[in-house]
């Protein structure tokens, strides 16, 4: 497979929401076309706000969110946080996660960071090792999650 790992375009919004169906299959809907128009020019608009993808044959079969957080810690050198990561089932176990991950680690590092964190709400096995695998440690620091309080 030819894949190439890039950052995503202004015009994949639409592939890129059909491809988070696979990351969140009982997610709430999503806002009108309008707010999420202004959410996605956020994102694009945010330079310390990366979202990679993968791209086989112009599909989009993989993404990540890579977020630069400033910091005045540790030299005063950031750190990056990873979020919604996702391969499309159909291209799960072929490398496609293991080099968008490696991309946005090198792009982590080539901004000074010095460390990356990522929470996965999976735990299944594969899921684990495949982060493992990837060079994120478990057991390092302790994750929390809140979240807000229904009524």
């Amino acid at each position: 497979m030819d894949i190439s790992i890039r950052s995503v375009k202004h015009d994949e919004l639409s592939a890129l929401l059909d491809l988070y169906k696979h990351l969140n299959p009982t997610d709430a809907p999503l806002p009108d076309a309008s707010t999420l128009e202004k959410i996605w020019n956020e994102i694009l608009s945010d330079s310390k706000i990366n979202c990679f993808v993968a791209n086989w044959e112009g599909n989009l079969i993989a993404s990540c969110i890579l977020v630069i957080v400033p910091n005045l810690t540790r030299g005063a050198r950031p750190y990056g946080l990873i979020e919604n990561v996702i391969t499309h089932p159909d291209y799960r176990r072929q490398g496609v996660g293991k080099c968008l991950i490696h991309h946005a680690l090198q792009s982590a590092w080539s901004q000074n960071c010095y460390k990356v964190m990522l929470l996965s709400g999976s735990q299944t096995k594969e899921v684990l090792q495949f982060y493992e695998k990837t060079r994120f440690k478990k057991g390092i620091k302790t994750g929390f999650v809140a979240t807000p309080i229904s009524h």
